[in-house]
């Protein structure tokens, strides 16, 4: 019978992924001194942290997969915190060697997607949740900004909600920060970092301006690690204010998707979005005409707000230079509501319901468009 030993026991828990950073521990050097003897396994591991949200689940892994090794018959596991110079030379390893860099610029290989509307009301959020749980269950990787700092509702669609009503924080390590997780998708939003007061009530307002939103942004693209994603979504904030126009500068590469509703009141403003995306260098891609025609249990047909807004704005934003389309016409829903507000996308609760298929068909057409490498420069080096 072959026998462990205690490099057997450093594979094994190595292999062990940190639920936060998604990377094995071994790889993070949270591995410390590993022995085997007598069918025992001593094994020393350090987390990020004091008082890290996901220590039991690291430590909970890597009991078991010591425990999977042959001849191992008991685990013996040490947990300690890494020193202040650890977490820093962590923090530059996850950056690349780079000192607080955006990594979503013009040379980026993630497809970043800023989701606007015109106006508020029309379901952007609802829209952008969805889009970004589909795109997840594809096996993409897939990171979630709720730009929208001060009507933010993504914590709440996704359900990272706590049982008093507030929104879980990001882990930080140093000055870096984990974005929590919800449906496969990495989340950052101004409301993780706001608190209810006296624990009751709405969590607190915010009431800024142009210099603090810019400067918001600007951290979540810098200060949190979302690894390395596929696709980067924003849930913008309706019109072109400040916001729209920090991103533009920001991410002057990113590809743009405009959401209406039929109404002419919500269409002839959609236009105006995607305009001022594309004086800042961005691309739309295509609309969204949302809260269009339901088919009644009767099989008549509903149009509450109307029809032909999405084709209006379809039609406004398309130039001798390229034809933007309407992407989905999303009918209204009110499973796609109530799931939203029961904070679980409708793409996954209910995927047969027609407005949960008709943004699934958007996930589907950008899965199958991931960005261009054309004019980027790889990271490989010659040998």
């Amino acid at each position: 019978m072959t026998t462990a030993n205690a490099d057997d026991v450093r594979r094994a828990v190595g292999a062990v992924s940190d639920p936060e950073l998604r990377r094995p521990i071994g790889e993070l050097d949270m591995v410390r001194d590993i022995s085997f003897q007598d069918g025992v396994a001593r094994v020393g591991i350090v987390l990020t942290i004091v008082g890290c949200p996901a220590a039991d689940r690291i430590a909970s892994d890597v009991r078991a997969a010591a425990a999977s090794v042959p001849g191992v018959t008991e685990v013996a596991l040490d947990v300690g915190v890494m020193s202040p110079q650890e977490r820093k030379a962590l923090t530059e390893r996850l950056r690349g060697g780079k000192t607080r860099e955006m990594p979503f610029g013009p040379g980026t290989l993630t497809r970043v997607i800023a989701v606007t509307s015109g106006k508020g009301g029309v379901g952007k959020s609802t829209v952008t949740a969805n889009l970004a749980a589909a795109l997840a269950a594809r096996g993409l990787a897939v990171g979630l900004i709720d730009a929208d700092v001060h009507g933010f509702s993504i914590p709440g669609q996704l359900g990272l909600v706590d049982a008093d009503g507030s929104v879980p924080q990001p882990t930080r390590i140093d000055d870096l920060m984990l974005p929590p997780v919800a449906f496969g998708v990495k989340v950052i939003s101004i409301g993780m970092f706001l608190r209810r007061t006296g624990g009751e009530g709405p969590l607190g307002a915010v009431a800024w301006r142009g210099p603090m939103l810019h400067r918001t942004v600007q951290q979540f693209l810098t200060d949190v690690y979302f690894g390395d994603l596929d696709v980067l979504l924003l849930d913008m904030p309706p019109g072109t204010g400040d916001v729209a126009i920090s991103v533009g500068q920001l991410l002057p590469n990113a590809d743009v998707l405009v959401v209406t509703t039929p109404q002419t009141a919500a269409s002839d403003v959609a236009v105006r979005s995607g305009l001022v995306a594309r004086q800042t260098g961005q691309r739309v891609i295509g609309v969204i005409e949302n809260m269009a025609a339901m088919t009644l249990p009767d099989g008549t047909t509903l149009e509450l707000f109307g029809s032909g807004g999405g084709d209006a704005v379809a039609g406004a934003l398309t130039t001798a230079d390229g034809e933007v389309a309407v992407l989905a016409s999303v009918p209204l829903s009110p499973t796609l509501r109530q799931d939203a507000d029961a904070g679980i996308p409708a793409v996954l609760a209910h995927p047969d319901d027609p407005a949960a298929q008709a943004i699934d068909r958007v996930a589907t057409q950008l899965a199958a468009q991931p960005r261009g490498l054309s004019g980027r420069a790889l990271p490989f080096r010659p040998n």
